[in-house]
């Protein structure tokens, strides 16, 4: 029943704030102030430390992820509460904006 299935959410926009932080805008108007500096700890996302490389993040505009130019993509479901990430900590709602 395609009525039943659940609509995925992608992000659609993003903008780095101060420090580690970052607002994210959802496909269905949802806006979240993100501090992810809990995730930065090890692996991969511990090169997102670097303020330069930090405040480059794009969205992919296929996957509806955050992405950054050293690989490091974060899924939406996580950044939206609704997964814990696959190590690690989740990140820190700072702000919440509903339509």
């Amino acid at each position: 029943n395609v009525s039943s299935m659940r609509t995925l959410i992608r992000i659609v926009a993003v903008e780095p704030l101060e420090g580690h932080a970052v607002r994210v805008r959802f496909s269905d108007g949802v806006e979240r102030d993100l501090d992810l500096g809990p995730m930065l700890t090890d692996g991969v996302l511990l090169g997102l430390r670097d303020p330069e490389v930090f405040t480059a993040v794009r969205v992919d505009p296929v996957a509806g992820t955050l992405v950054w130019p050293n690989d490091v993509d974060l899924d939406p479901d996580v950044l939206r509460g609704a997964a814990m990430p696959a190590h690690g900590a989740a990140p820190t709602l700072l702000a919440e904006r509903r339509p």
